[in-house]
């Protein structure tokens, strides 16, 4: 029945995408980042349906006519040269053709990202985005904190298989990233109860991150949240509720957890950090003999047999998103890396303050403030873990280089806020007023036009 459901959705847009492309773009989003085909156990699980929304997304790209130049900033123009700089890396490398696969997946999915700043214009699409990408990650976070709270934490709590974020590791640091933006879409709710539903969810995601059992993705949670505790329209209210749900979240997790959390002090003793340290070396040393980076894999031994200071702790992965890409495409490929986050961080500050005293821009204020918050999750946590190649934070770039192009031509004195109707997304005709009435896009129904005299 779950793979009926899935491929029945999958094929409805991936349809509607050849006559709206941004429709595409969603469905990929949600593919890319929730993959919930592997929530099935049928012919869904592998079925190439991100192949599927990516194709029908550009052959709709190439149709429409309402696209624009991606390059809308300085972000999307330095992930262009970042993806040129790692496709030289791969030419370069120790292995092109054992790194092809790696490269195929990275390359697509910053593809991807280009389109989306191409098709994506309006108010509605950067919601929409923002609760898809949102909704993807919080959802299986909801269900992981619910999953803890039953079993007391005794089990680690995993992304969905074959992704960028199955391991238990990098799972809890997405989780960690999504609750910012939980949070900006909780802040546009005028409903009380919705309200109460999304903290209810936030709660469940940061349980769901303590959870997957993960030093790194802790450190994350605490960066984020005092972030997040600082950037809040009430601190001490929020302050006594990020204590109580910590203090409540803490001594809720048995001893097992509580004992791999305080092996963070004794790092000297383990081998997990001292493995990382060596995989750090050995991305240093790399880059000063490969300027060019030598491919998206050194777990090589016999790079770990001359670079490591631990050769005996055999040939660990790096652990974290900035050695990772060190080692992977050198002293260039880490700075291009770093400027793309960078941007993303200076654009939303820009954002914060160009909006702070318009109105009907509120919105765009408080996703500029949340996305840099998921952004300082990221940084933190990405520290100690290997996710450079997650589309996540790409999409946070999205998110603010579009709300920025927004406010800059000051849509919300053109665009409307009414939503256009179902036949108008599958790309039919829109039903036909009554002769001698108008319409108006931002009513409720047709008008009687005004007489002159």
């Amino acid at each position: 029945m779950r793979d009926i459901i899935v491929m029945s959705i999958v094929v409805i847009l991936a349809v509607i995408a050849l006559r709206r492309p941004w429709v595409g773009v969603m469905l990929w989003a949600w593919i890319s980042l929730m993959n919930p085909h592997r929530y099935t156990w049928g012919f869904a699980y592998d079925a190439p349906v991100a192949a599927l929304a990516a194709a029908t997304t550009l052959v709709g790209l190439l149709l429409t006519r309402d696209r624009e130049s991606p390059f809308k900033g300085p972000g999307p123009v330095l992930l262009a040269v970042f993806m040129a700089w790692v496709t030289l890396s791969w030419q370069l490398g120790l292995d092109r053709q054992g790194d092809y696969e790696q490269w195929d997946k990275v390359m697509k999915i910053d593809l991807m990202i280009l389109v989306t700043l191409a098709l994506l214009r309006t108010k509605q699409h950067i919601m929409l985005l923002a609760a898809v990408c949102t909704a993807s990650i919080a959802l299986l976070g909801a269900k992981g904190g619910v999953f803890t709270i039953i079993n007391g934490g005794s089990y680690k709590v995993w992304g969905p298989a074959g992704s960028f974020i199955s391991d238990n590791n990098h799972f809890a640091l997405a989780l960690v990233m999504v609750i910012p933006l939980v949070r900006f879409l909780q802040m546009q709710l005028t409903s009380r109860g919705g309200r109460w539903a999304l903290t209810i969810v936030m709660i469940l995601v940061a349980a769901a991150a303590m959870g997957s059992h993960s030093r790194g993705g802790l450190l994350a949670l605490t960066a984020m949240s005092l972030v997040l505790w600082w950037r809040g329209r009430n601190k001490f209210a929020g302050g006594v509720m990020l204590f109580f749900v910590a203090f409540s979240l803490l001594a809720f997790m048995p001893e097992e957890w509580t004992s791999r959390m305080e092996s963070i002090d004794d790092f000297r003793e383990d081998n997990s950090a001292l493995g990382r340290f060596s995989a750090w070396w050995v991305s240093w040393r790399l880059a000063f003999e490969y300027p060019f980076g030598v491919g998206f894999n050194i777990s090589r031994p016999e790079l770990f047999a001359l670079y490591s200071p631990y050769p005996e702790l055999g040939t660990p992965a790096a652990h974290s998103i900035y050695f990772q890409v060190l080692g992977h495409h050198g002293f260039v490929g880490l700075a291009i890396f770093l400027a793309i986050g960078l941007s993303t961080w200076i654009s939303a500050g820009r954002l914060r303050k160009e909006t702070k005293q318009i109105p009907q821009a509120q919105w765009a204020h408080d996703l500029a403030s949340m996305c840099q918050t998921s952004l300082v999750g990221y940084a933190a946590g990405g520290a100690f873990l290997s996710l450079a190649y997650f589309d996540l934070p790409l999409y946070l770039m999205v998110l603010v280089v579009l709300t920025r192009q927004w406010v800059r031509r000051r849509a919300w004195e053109t665009e409307t806020s009414a939503l256009r109707g179902w036949r108008w997304l599958a790309g039919w005709p829109e039903p036909k007023v009554a002769p001698g009435r108008a319409f108006s896009p931002g009513a409720a129904g047709p008008q009687v036009p005004s007489r002159t005299p």
